[in-house]
């Protein structure tokens, strides 16, 4: 099978060869020169040549084509070494760097899968919580207590909403819309979005933002990653009458946004590994509701829309977080 690939990829070889003599031969021919032995000898000459050419053509191309001949059971099959010409073993290394490339993929792939799944097993169990409190709370005969539903209607709807950014992540450059967008609007929202997580935990926010802050991003994206930070620095802040002070400072053409709360802390050992997927450490043990996901997801939003992102703290005193917006289009 090797020598019928070889002589097929070689024809082209053979029939120059022998329209090269032919052609030669004619020349001689309509020049006057008539010796027959001559011809024939120039013919069987040529023949000779061509043949041991592709001889030792073949003869190294061998094993090459033997291994391209079988069809690779394993991905590790490609990976033989049999060349001995520079195309083929420019080719072999060509395939050799194009397996590294697939299983990379493959990797990546896989990890994403094995996240996705982790992330889901973790989410459905956590709202099985919510679920569960409002069925007890529907099958008391007493009165439904409203302010309950809606603190558990709540933890659904942010369930939902981190699940749905996760989703989107793998997409996130063709969903994203960036514009100018006022700071302190979209602060604002957030803040009234989670006013009920405020009054339950009595945690106090304070804004201080000019009116002006513009800055270039995708607002329901940058939205989703300043909840995340808000209702950590409310969950974590386990003293009454605490404030989480939201500031917005501008310098050198970009904007840094802070937010700052009274909470317990992260540990220094903990710090570096906040935004790691499902990283919940001492403090979400502390909770028993933290999927490790939020603060992922908020760093992976940042990163994507160009936003520098720096989380300080220290333990019993409380944490900062900052966002620059480095852009030359930011407003203000």
């Amino acid at each position: 099978m090797g020598l019928k690939l070889f002589l097929q990829e070689h024809i082209s070889y053979i029939i120059f060869q022998v329209l090269l003599v032919l052609f030669v031969l004619l020349l001689y021919w309509l020049d006057g020169f008539r010796n027959f032995e001559t011809a024939v000898y120039s013919i069987v000459i040529s023949t000779i040549l061509i043949i041991s050419f592709l001889a030792v053509r073949y003869m190294l191309r061998r094993r090459y084509l033997s291994k391209i001949m079988q069809l690779p059971v394993t991905m590790e099959d490609a990976l033989q070494k049999n060349a001995k010409t520079m195309e083929y073993m420019q080719t072999e290394k060509y395939m050799h760097q194009l397996y590294y490339v697939y299983q990379n993929e493959v990797q990546a792939l896989y990890a994403k899968q094995k996240r996705q799944y982790k992330f889901m097993n973790q989410w459905i169990h956590q709202m099985k919580t919510p679920i569960a409190v409002l069925e007890l709370l529907l099958q008391e005969e007493a009165p439904l207590d409203k302010k309950s539903v809606q603190e558990e209607v709540e933890r659904l709807k942010r369930g939902l909403d981190m699940v749905l950014m996760s989703a989107r992540l793998d997409s996130f450059e063709d969903d994203m819309q960036v514009e100018q967008v006022p700071l302190k609007a979209i602060v604002t929202t957030v803040i009234n979005e989670h006013k009920r997580l405020f009054i339950t935990n009595r945690v106090f926010p304070e804004v201080h933002i000019d009116e002006e802050f513009t800055i270039a991003s995708d607002s329901k994206s940058l939205q989703f990653a300043l909840s995340q930070f808000i209702t950590n620095a409310v969950k974590y802040t386990f003293e009454p009458n605490k404030k989480i002070v939201i500031c917005a400072r501008q310098k050198e053409g970009s904007i840094t946004l802070s937010i700052k709360d009274e909470g317990i802390g992260i540990p220094r050992s903990d710090l570096s590994r906040v935004t790691k997927a499902f990283f919940t450490g001492e403090n979400g043990r502390k909770t028993g509701e933290s999927t490790g996901m939020g603060l992922y997801l908020a760093n992976e939003i940042c990163d994507k829309l160009g936003h520098q992102l720096v989380i300080t703290s220290e333990v019993g005193v409380g944490t900062t977080v900052y966002i620059t917006f480095s852009s030359e289009r930011n407003g203000g």
